[in-house]
């Protein structure tokens, strides 16, 4: 049987129109990828396939400060422990050579009360460590003990000041300053001084302060060129306000970092929709020299589209008690919603018109707002008045009662 044709036509069937009707752009959800500098400032990158290991020997210095504690630690004992070792083989050689440890020999020994390996091997230690308890000595006999303990003096002395100036470097390393300079945990993007702006809150805890300090911006996103080459790293410079004017910061107390997002910025184009959608990553490097040890310090932080607030500002924590200027870093990455165009900069500079809109806009809802309060303030405070005024009349309206002496004992009089 062939199927029965439907009443209503085609055109105007549920397919039909659904496919006539105007669909929004939808916007695909942004893969998460990698970061590239943590938020505690680590680098999160791998080297893999490194053929020339021979080259960090080379600087053997620099790798041992780069070494874990643990690793360290393990390398200066195992250092000590075989050059007690060996030293002590040899000065066990040197009595073994003269004679020493035949018991029957009544010469003059090279090293007094070396009788065995054990007692070369605390010997050993006392010459290294110089601690000379007295009861073993090298006397006169033998050049060649005079030479072993030149020998291990010297590489004694090389084995200690490695080890020092490991220890002091690994101490003194510039990042442990850095963990007193902090970072807003997210950017914001808001409209300042007419122009959309991206800021971040940068604060030092320490009251030594960071001398010449100055912040750089870089937005690392994956492009390809018009050739079609594909770059997964490509490093954006973003100029700040301090680094146009081409001053150091002085950071005395929390400071706001403000990029102004003009032609020249990587964010010209982006809107709010584009930027939670997008896969950019901003780095934030803040440099500078540590006060009381002169050593140059680097504090690094990012921030991913996920943590980059669109129509905020960063609420003020600096205030002025009894004369003193006061810090409350309990509001340091606190931010307010305020009235911010949801376009990209590049539109906000074809039509200026949307700014002024957006900012009338906030206006007049920040005055309905202001009514509203001042209205229920109002209502509250007849409510007030009303209340009183009827405890009053309650008050007043209430008998009154009092005794007045009469002929034959007391009368009771009421008076409303």
């Amino acid at each position: 049987m062939l199927a029965r044709k439907s009443i209503i036509p085609e055109d105007f069937g549920l397919p039909g129109l659904a496919s006539r009707m105007p669909r929004k752009p939808v916007f695909r959800d942004r893969v998460n990828k990698a970061r590239f500098i943590a938020k505690n400032g680590a680098c999160n990158l791998a080297h893999k396939n490194i053929r020339e290991q021979g080259r960090f020997l080379q600087d053997v210095f620099t790798t041992l400060v780069d070494l874990k504690w643990r690793f360290t630690l393990v390398i200066f004992t195992t250092t000590f422990v075989s050059s007690w070792l060996l030293f002590a083989m040899s000065w066990w050689l040197v009595a073994f050579a003269h004679g020493d440890l035949d018991p029957q020999l009544n010469n003059t020994r090279c090293v007094t009360e070396v009788k065995s390996f054990t007692s070369a091997f605390l010997f050993s230690i006392e010459v290294q460590v110089t601690i000379g308890f007295g009861g073993r000595m090298i006397t006169e006999q033998c050049p060649t003990a005079i030479t072993v303990l030149i020998l291990q003096n010297i590489v004694g002395l090389i084995i200690n000041a490695v080890m020092l100036g490991c220890i002091f470097m690994k101490t003194a390393q510039s990042n442990r300053r850095a963990e007193t300079l902090i970072f807003s945990r997210h950017a914001v993007i808001a409209v300042r001084n007419n122009h959309l702006c991206f800021m971040i809150r940068i604060g030092d805890l320490r009251k030594s302060m960071i001398i010449g300090a100055t912040v750089r911006l870089q937005v690392v996103r994956k492009t390809t060129t018009p050739e079609g080459e594909v770059i997964p790293i490509h490093q954006i410079d973003v100029q700040t306000e301090s680094a146009v004017a081409s001053n150091s910061l002085f950071l005395l107390a929390p400071l706001i970092i403000c990029h102004i997002i003009d032609r020249n910025s990587p964010l010209y184009d982006l809107s709010a929709m584009e930027l939670q959608c997008s896969d950019l990553e901003v780095i934030v490097i803040l440099e500078g020299v540590v006060e009381t040890t002169g050593i140059t310090t680097q504090a690094r932080t990012s921030y991913v589209s996920e943590e980059i607030q669109w129509g905020h500002r960063f609420v003020p924590i600096v205030t002025e008690e009894e004369g003193v200027y006061s810090v409350d870093y309990s509001k340091f990455g606190n931010t307010v919603k305020v009235a911010t165009p949801l376009c990209s900069a590049r539109e906000l500079d074809e039509k200026p018109s949307i700014l002024i809109q957006t900012l009338q806009k906030s206006e007049l809802s920040h005055q309905n707002s202001l009514r509203k309060r001042n209205s229920m303030r109002r209502n509250n405070s007849m409510r007030k008045v009303a209340g009183s005024s009827g405890s009053l009349r309650r008050n007043n309206s209430a008998k009154v009662q009092f005794f007045t002496p009469g002929d034959g004992g007391q009368t009771l009089n009421a008076v409303t």
